[in-house]
Order: structure tokens, then C-alpha cells, then sequence
């Protein structure tokens, strides 16, 4: 009779524990934090073995289907409003609630040369289309109404913009040449430093309110073991390198 190997039978008994204690976590992740999140669930899942379930949109979208029963586990909001705002409505679990990256704004254009370093391209003028996120969904369509205004531009800019549901689909029509430039998160053009295409303007934080992210677990995951987990590794050092170097403040 065989035998079967013991360090064979000690490593399916490693796996099949290991599964067995392996859970998915239903995660509504805003637009602007796809790339980064992308590449923190992929560690996530090889460091505990939990699988993070994304979806991305905007941070509104998302709270008119957490009202509406969508069974998500943990929002990754673009503001801090929206997690308070839940917080009050008793939908989310107590004292899971944290600000896990401060985003930043850019003006931002697909062709080189068109943003100047300091945003006077705004001033002059000089383009057809202007592209922002709808600013009563996305925090970061809110930051740039209140840019342009502060910079007494918006009235005059007003008949040029173009207006995407989120971030990711204003980025969209800026990067397909839609829109000649547009407002979107640094985070989507940032790489390695520096923006890694086109012509950009980081808007400096002066002229638009902080853009504070909040993680929270939501009612629906209060007792999902990979929720909890999720949000002790989204504060951990490895979750925190990605987060930086896609531009965000911590």
C-alpha cells in the first residue's frame, strides 16, 4: 500500500485550510482609485488569500445603490462625505470608517504642450472643449467648479465644458481627444514621479478643498472576516507605497 508523503499531505492540508478560511469582499472602489486599488487587491488576495470583488464609478452612483440595497461590503469614496453621510443613516459599521489617501487635481491634456505649468491656458482660452466629472457625483468634479471658480473663471468657461458621469469617463474623453483638456485625478496620468504623458497642471491645494478619501465597511459586511481584513491592509505599509506612488497625499 502507498503511502501518501507526509509533506505532500501537511501542504493540502496548508491549501484546503487556507481556502477554507478565504472569503470574497464586495468592494465599490471610486473611479479616480482604480489603478492603485487594482494592484493593492492583487496583493491583498497573495498576502491573506481573501479575493477583493471590485467595482468602480462614482462615489454618488455608488451611494444611490448602497441605498438601494446593493450588497457591497466596503466603500472606497472619493470624499469624506458620502461615509459620513452613511454613518448617519446607520449603513455602515461603527469605527471602521478612515481617510485612506488625499487625492489631487490636475488639468490635464492628452497632446504635449497644450498645459502650460502654471494653468494659463485656462485664461487664454485657446480650446473647444473642457472636460470635468458631474460635480453633485464626483468630488473631483467638485474641486474643479470650485478651481475655476476661485480663479474667477468658471462663468466665462462654462460653455466649453463637457461633463462625464465619473472621473474615469472624463478621463476618457480627455485621453481620446474629446475634449482638448479636462479636470481629473492626478492619480490617472501619474507615474514613476511625474505625468507620464501629455501636458499637465497640478492644481495647487489652495484653490479647492482637500479631496479627503474615506474607506469605510458598510452594513452589509459587518460580518465578512475579508472586509475587516481589507481595511488593516489598506493601512499597512506595502497598501500605503502603492497609494503614494500614484500621487495621492497620506
Amino acid at each position: 500500500m502507498k503511502t501518501f508523503p507526509l509533506f505532500l499531505a501537511g501542504l493540502l492540508a496548508t491549501v484546503l485550510s487556507t481556502a477554507s478560511f478565504a472569503d470574497d469582499v464586495q468592494v465599490a472602489v471610486a473611479a479616480n482609485f482604480t489603478a492603485p486599488m487594482k494592484a493593492i487587491a492583487a496583493d491583498f488576495e497573495k498576502a491573506t488569500g481573501h479575493r477583493a470583488v471590485l467595482s468602480f464609478g462614482s462615489t454618488g452612483k455608488f451611494y444611490a445603490q448602497i441605498k438601494n440595497g446593493a450588497p457591497f461590503d466596503v466603500l472606497l469614496a472619493a470624499d469624506d462625505e458620502t461615509p459620513a453621510k452613511l454613518a448617519h443613516e446607520n449603513g455602515i459599521v461603527p469605527g471602521t470608517c478612515f481617510t485612506y489617501a488625499t487625492g489631487k487635481l490636475v488639468l490635464w491634456s492628452a497632446t504635449p504642450g497644450v498645459v502650460d505649468a502654471a494653468g494659463e491656458v485656462l485664461k487664454k482660452g485657446d480650446f473647444q472643449r473642457l472636460a470635468i466629472a458631474a460635480p453633485k457625483l464626483a468630488p473631483y468634479g467638485a474641486a474643479a467648479v470650485e478651481t475655476m471658480t476661485r480663479l474667477g473663471l468658471y462663468e466665462a468657461l462654462q460653455p466649453k465644458l463637457v461633463t462625464g458621469d465619473s472621473i474615469g469617463q472624463t478621463f476618457t474623453f480627455v485621453s481620446t481627444g474629446n475634449a482638448g483638456l479636462g479636470f481629473v485625478a492626478l492619480s490617472q496620468v501619474y507615474e514613476n514621479g511625474r505625468i507620464k504623458s501629455g501636458s499637465g497642471w497640478i492644481v495647487p491645494a489652495a484653490l479647492h478643498h482637500p479631496i479627503r478619501q474615506d474607506a469605510v465597511v458598510l452594513s452589509h459586511g459587518k460580518d465578512n472576516k475579508a472586509a475587516a481584513e481589507l481595511m488593516a491592509y489598506l493601512r499597512s505599509e506595502p497598501a500605503k507605497a502603492v497609494i503614494r506612488s500614484f500621487g495621492y497625499d497620506l
